[in-house]
């Protein structure tokens, strides 16, 4: 019963990151889905996505709770850590006990803050083009399995194919538009994160939580709801999600 629960967990998770690849998706939305499934799936603990801008540096995008965001950022500024290196080679990167990793200490000393002992990084690729980069945090130290691991880069695989979809891999530019256009929806979805906040007592976190479930519900682009929300025009009902923080 236990491989028939995790067949079923698979095959939905699949489902998932596929179904938010509607036309006019919201890659915002898109890169969120993945990294909250692959952290389920692989029992993992919380996760983070960076993906590109135009310059080729990298940016958040995506993430499961505060602690995780944090361990992004520290990578980001400190210019270094597994995702930067994952992105960096196309490679998976496994670091099965932080505490014993000496390559990145700004990350290392982070990570260990939050309360993370093991992450792992998978790049966001297709052929030769690396778009960016997830990273998955446990709480204890360990390798994933060759299964887990499979399915994460399975996963992040079928998401950056939604993004490069039929877009020959030399013209670059309306990949790296559409990349930029979800880096800029991210401040107006920081800022509704905020409005929100303010509204109903919730946590960050939580607020995103809400904002997005609203936009799904409705079948509504998480940037559009976001937009409204951040400009005051619209106001989400209370959600079961402030019961649960």
């Amino acid at each position: 019963m236990a491989e028939l629960s995790r067949d079923a967990r698979l095959s939905a998770a699949f489902v998932k990151v596929a179904d938010t690849l509607v036309d006019d998706y919201d890659v915002v939305d898109l890169l969120d889905t993945l990294v909250q499934v692959c952290t389920d799936l692989v029992d993992s603990d919380a996760g983070g996505l960076l993906i590109t801008d135009p310059d080729g540096w990298l940016q958040l995008i995506a993430s499961t709770n505060e602690e995780a965001e944090f361990v992004e950022v520290i990578q980001l500024n400190a210019g270094e850590g597994p995702c930067v290196e994952s992105f960096k080679t196309g490679e998976g990167v496994t670091i099965p006990d932080i505490s014993e990793e000496d390559r990145w200490p700004a990350f290392c000393a982070a990570a260990l803050q939050q309360g993370f002992q093991s992450m792992h990084a998978f790049p966001l690729r297709l052929r030769g083009q690396t778009i960016g980069a997830m990273g998955l945090l446990s709480n204890t130290t360990g390798e994933l399995s060759e299964s887990n691991l499979a399915v994460a880069q399975a996963l992040a695989d079928v998401a950056t194919i939604g993004i490069l979809q039929e877009r020959p891999l030399r013209d670059t530019t309306l990949v790296t538009d559409q990349l930029q256009r979800a880096l800029d929806s991210r401040v107006i979805i920081e800022q509704a994160k905020g409005v929100i906040a303010a509204q109903t007592g919730a946590n960050l976190h939580t607020a995103f939580a809400i904002l997005r479930d609203y936009a799904r519900s409705n079948h509504l682009n998480l940037s559009t709801v976001a937009e409204e929300v951040a400009e005051r025009t619209l106001t989400l009902p209370a959600s079961e999600h402030l019961t649960t923080q």
